[in-house]
This record gives C-alpha cells, sequence and structure tokens, in this order.
C-alpha cells in the first residue's frame, strides 16, 4: 500500500490501539486524535469503575499508547457539536417516547463527518477507527462496500450503516479482519497497556447507565405519571414517567397480574403506557426513515433482503418495499418481537451492509 497520511480516532481502547499499530506497521503516517465529547465531573472520568471514554481516563490510555507506538496524540474538543448533534436527539427521542441510539447518531455525525474536517485541515488523506467492520470496493458497481467483522460476536456493522459511499472511500478499519481475541494477543506482543482493559458498556455521558439521573434535568415533563392500559384500553396502574419504558419491557411497572405483562407501546401524546402479553410483542412490519444504502444505491421495486431490528437480534427473513416518500416497508416472514421505534433497521445480504434506517413505527 502507498504510504498515507492517516488519523485514527483513539478512544483509548484496545481496538484503536491495535488500529494505530497496523497501520504503522504498513508504514503509513499516523496521527492519533482522542476526542473530548461530553464533560463529567473530573473525580467520576477518573473513576476505576467508569469504562466509558469520557475523557480523561480514556486521553490518558490514548497518549500511553501514542507515546509507545512512537505517534503524535491530540486531543480534539467536540462538545458543542456533540450536544447539538448527538445529545439533542438523544433527548428529544425519549421525549416522543422513543428509545434512540445514541452511538448511531455519533457516528455518523461526530465520527465520520466532524472528525474528517478535523483531519483535513493536516492533509489527511484518511481517518481510521477501531470498529469490528470490513471495508471493500467492488469493481464492478464502482460502489464501497461495508462487510462484518471477522468476528462474528463482535461485529460493529450494524453502527455503521449511515455511512456514506464518500465517507467510506476516505476511512480504514484495520480491526476488521482480526477476532478480538487476536487483537488482544497483537496488543500484549507490544507491551501495550490497554492489552487487557475491559471494554465500555455504557453511553459515554451516562454513567453506570443512569438514565432516570442523567433525563430528570434535561426533560422533566418525561416524567410525569400517567395510566398504564391493556389493549382495551382498561387501566391497570400508574406509571411514573414514559421514560422509564421501552418496548418489551417487563420490569417496574408495579402490577399485579395472573400472568407477565410487557410493554407493548408508548402513547407521548396521551402519556400512556400500553402492556400485553408476550405473544402481543410480536410484529411483521416496520416502516423505516432516514434511510441510507451501501451497497446499491437505491431500491425501486421489493426486493428480499435479512433484515435485523437492533444489534443482537438474530436476522431475520424480510421484504423491503420502497414508498413515494424515500421511506422504507419492511415486512419480516415471520413475526419479530419487541420492535422499536428509535431503533435502527439494517439490511444484509449475506456478509454485506445493504443499507438501513430508522424504525418509525411496527404494524401487526
Amino acid at each position: 500500500m502507498v504510504r498515507k497520511k492517516v488519523v485514527v480516532a483513539m478512544s483509548g481502547g484496545v481496538d484503536s490501539s491495535v488500529a494505530v499499530a497496523i497501520l504503522k506497521e504498513e508504514g503509513h503516517d499516523v496521527f492519533g486524535v482522542t476526542m473530548n465529547l461530553f464533560s463529567l465531573p473530573k473525580k467520576i472520568c477518573r473513576s476505576e469503575n467508569l469504562r466509558s471514554c469520557c475523557g480523561f481516563r480514556a486521553a490518558e490510555d490514548a497518549h500511553r499508547v501514542a507515546m509507545d507506538l512512537g505517534i503524535p496524540h491530540y486531543l480534539a474538543d467536540f462538545r458543542k457539536e456533540f450536544e447539538r448533534k448527538v445529545i439533542a436527539n438523544f433527548l428529544e427521542e425519549y421525549k416522543r417516547g422513543r428509545t434512540p441510539n445514541p452511538c448511531l447518531r455519533c457516528n455518523e455525525h461526530i465520527k465520520f463527518k466532524i472528525l474528517w474536517q478535523r483531519a483535513k485541515k493536516i492533509k489527511a488523506d484518511y481517518i481510521a477507527t477501531g470498529h469490528h467492520a470490513r471495508l471493500e470496493h467492488d469493481e464492478g458497481s464502482g460502489r464501497y462496500l461495508l462487510k462484518k467483522g471477522k468476528d462474528k460476536d463482535r461485529d460493529q456493522s450494524y453502527f455503521l450503516y449511515t455511512l456514506t459511499q464518500e465517507e467510506l472511500s476516505r476511512t480504514l478499519m484495520p480491526v476488521g479482519n482480526l477476532t478480538k481475541k487476536e487483537v488482544r494477543i497483537y496488543a500484549q506482543k507490544l507491551g501495550l497497556s490497554v492489552a487487557q482493559k475491559p471494554e465500555s458498556q455504557e453511553i459515554c455521558f451516562i454513567p453506570e447507565n443512569r438514565y432516570p439521573e442523567f433525563l430528570k434535568t434535561r426533560i422533566p415533563e418525561a416524567f410525569q405519571p400517567g395510566p398504564i392500559v391493556d389493549l382495551s384500553n382498561h387501566v391497570l396502574g400508574e406509571h411514573k414517567g414514559i421514560i422509564h419504558f421501552t418496548i418489551g419491557q417487563r420490569k417496574g411497572m408495579g402490577i399485579a397480574a395472573p400472568y407477565p405483562l410487557y410493554v407493548l407501546s408508548i402513547d407521548r401524546e396521551k402519556n400512556t403506557i400500553v402492556v400485553g402479553t408476550d405473544d402481543q410483542l410480536y410484529k411483521r412490519r416496520l416502516l423505516a426513515s432516514e434511510v441510507n444504502w451501501i451497497s446499491v444505491e437505491k431500491i425501486t421495486r421489493p426486493i428480499l433482503f435479512k433484515a435485523k431490528i437492533r444489534y443482537k437480534h438474530t436476522e431475520a427473513d424480510a421484504l423491503l418495499t420502497p414508498t413515494d416518500s424515500g421511506e422504507v416497508q419492511v415486512e419480516f416472514e415471520k413475526p419479530q418481537r419487541a420492535i422499536t421505534p428509535g431503533q435502527a433497521v439494517v439490511f444484509y445480504d449475506g456478509e454485506m451492509v445493504v443499507g438501513g434506517g430508522i424504525i418509525d413505527r411496527s404494524e401487526p
């Protein structure tokens, strides 16, 4: 490969650290950048229990790795952009009674757009991340393709469906061809301090996943009590705010019933939680908006692919039908459990990501 100037988004974790090492080994001119996305109290950010990349500890770990590997390392302050593009959307979705995925928005607006704008200032040719996914260029179609990572248990292609052709053309994902075990072995051989660092399981701006504490200061109106009803509109109890619920949830309703009850839907206008039995959670159709296509320019007729309605969900056969408004109707061969507005539905053709969108609503 011809020597290129590459800016690597360093989170302070083992994947992005090994991405740096691979690119440097290939002979590229590598620069590390750690993005400061959100301000948390210093004592929280330095906590041994906090695994998220909120700033202090992530920057320290990334800087140590950069020093070990002999590359320049910089901090980029993207807090204003993150607040405007990611947190604002997160709050708005919860106010609507939906369940958003902020990692999708961060990838879409911060890591592959705003970071690139910063990288261009030093005349970088590419940006790179530690995502477990593979990128290829198809000579026949001329399109850049996004494929699943080698490690199917760690595959992150679901979170990357928003990438455009332009963004894919200037992005590298060096660890996509490695399993997580191979990544850690690679880091150990290099003596990197993050070789056995635990993975972050938290949203970076909500320590220990304490959603109510964070949201109550931002959108108190979503904490207004309201009725919990069944499909016949019989009142079964009272909730303490729609913010506490998501589709498919069973716990936290405080209702005595002879059988388990689950959240079927959230009616923001009526401030109502609708509950029912597990079998009532299964639906066959959904409508997706904000659709981005990767392996094809668009679809113009109904076509069969696999579809995945959440990150850990198993892909299922589905018929995709375009609408005149640019949305896509997804009809599954078999009904799917707990289709959740605000989450992403991603379409696959084998190992390849066809595209994806945001779930607007589901239908029985």
